[in-house]
């Protein structure tokens, strides 16, 4: 069953304009598996994730590193060439011990500055150029995509 939840502004767009490029990209939760399935059969119905990680999916969840080495490992990836995109403490921590460069919108708590992250308020700041920015040189905040 679906979840009735709703996107973050801004998260939409962002994932249509990935797909567009052919950028795979995954969704990596601490949710049950079940509560992973529903959000995806709702709100992110029609997204074309390349997978899903869910807290069942591995031994130890968020704010551990197994979920982001997981997803790396299935993309064949480094982790140092994978930008997490992350909203919380654990989830931050979690990528930033797997070597991920970690691109954070804070949403309830809030997340610590720390080398290799970089802040936007709002998905709706971010495109594909901030998120290569990420990988180049994570910035302590964004303003936001640089006009064309």
């Amino acid at each position: 069953a679906a979840l009735p939840i709703s996107l973050r502004p801004g998260a939409a767009a962002l994932l249509t304009s990935l797909e567009a490029a052919g950028v795979p990209f995954a969704l990596v939760s601490a949710s049950p598996r079940s509560v992973v399935d529903a959000v995806v059969a709702g709100a992110l119905a029609g997204v074309d994730f390349a997978f899903t990680l869910s807290a069942d999916d591995t031994v130890r969840t968020k704010p551990h590193p197994d979920p982001y080495r997981a997803a790396a490992e299935r993309f064949a990836a480094d982790p140092a060439a994978c930008v997490a995109v992350e909203d919380s403490p654990d989830g931050t921590a979690s990528a930033d011990a797997a070597g991920c460069a970690v691109l954070v919108v804070p949403s309830l708590l809030p997340v610590a500055p720390g080398r290799g992250r970089t802040f936007a308020r709002s998905l709706e700041e971010v495109d594909l150029g901030v998120l290569t920015d990420c990988l180049r040189r994570p910035n302590p905040e964004i303003q936001g995509p640089k006009p064309a």
